[in-house]
């Protein structure tokens, strides 16, 4: 059950959003931690999925000139039965968005109530965390976009849907499958903002559905974070590309065992709720 959010928190969330969504470190699971620590509760998924338009809305302003040249070669292609390499991008991006719309439609309760659960979330940060880092060190990282395939277009799709559990970080995931496959870390990363776009966009319209009549989320608050985290997204996008054409996703992986760790000690100690 979601608890209310007032004006303090929105901004306090649409903060913590903007900062980790593009980050391998789980956005929900950053607003989940921080909400329950503070003692506001779990903000719920539909408040946690709305503030996500504000992310993908930096993504879409951010890529506006790569979704525009991909869309319109998706299209003449289905005019001409002419491929390009952005028109096939186009469509591996919607091949990779049906398994985590498939799953997510499927799980959804579970997905609202059960994996809401701060003992699952620190510890699939914990274990996520290794896996990103295992794939940081030993993929190869020589291959560009130009050379994805339609199994990488599915497979990507599965490692996205892995971030329907609070924790896993949906860039985290399809960054660390792309890694695992030998894509390089700038590649990994275009591909992981851009597959997400359909998906979280998706959910959060959805869920945006549901919050004129739940009593737990009003519109002002919630607005008020998904333009903060919009503000907060595209500067952290411009910030990461950089950082990750010269430097390794390692200290990511370092501050996701040691904040998963440091919450599993919290609630062994009582200090906060599952």
């Amino acid at each position: 059950m979601a608890d209310p959010i007032g004006w303090f928190e929105a901004v306090v969330l649409g903060l913590i959003q903007g900062l980790t969504e593009f980050l391998p470190i789980s956005s929900s699971a950053h607003v989940l931690i921080v909400s329950k620590i503070f003692g506001w509760g779990d903000p719920g998924a539909a408040f946690t999925a709305v503030i996500q338009i504000g992310t993908e809305a930096a993504v879409i302003v951010y890529f506006r000139k790569d979704l525009l040249r991909i869309l319109s070669a998706w299209f003449r292609s289905l005019r001409t039965r002419k491929g390009t390499f952005d028109s096939r991008l186009g469509w591996y991006i919607i091949i990779g968005t049906v398994p985590i719309v498939v799953l997510g439609v499927s799980f959804t309760r579970q997905i609202e109530t059960a994996a809401r659960n701060l003992w699952l979330v620190s510890s699939v940060l914990i274990l996520f965390g290794l896996v990103l880092g295992f794939a940081d060190r030993y993929g190869t990282k020589m291959r560009s976009l130009s050379g994805i395939t339609p199994r990488d277009g599915v497979i990507l799709g599965f490692g996205q849907a892995l971030a329907l559990i609070p924790g896993v970080s949906r860039s985290g995931a399809t960054i660390t499958t792309a890694l695992a496959l030998g894509y390089t870390r700038e590649a990994a990363a275009r591909y992981s903002f851009l597959l997400a776009i359909p998906a979280v966009l998706g959910a959060g319209f959805y869920e945006a559905s549901k919050i004129g009549a739940a009593s737990s989320v009003a519109w002002g608050p919630t607005l008020t974070a998904t333009t903060i985290s919009f503000l907060v997204g595209y500067a952290v996008i411009t910030w990461l590309l950089r950082y990750i054409s010269t430097h390794s996703f390692l200290p990511f992986v370092i501050y996701r065992v040691v904040l998963g760790s440091a919450v599993l000690v919290l609630l062994t100690l009582g200090v906060v709720s599952s």
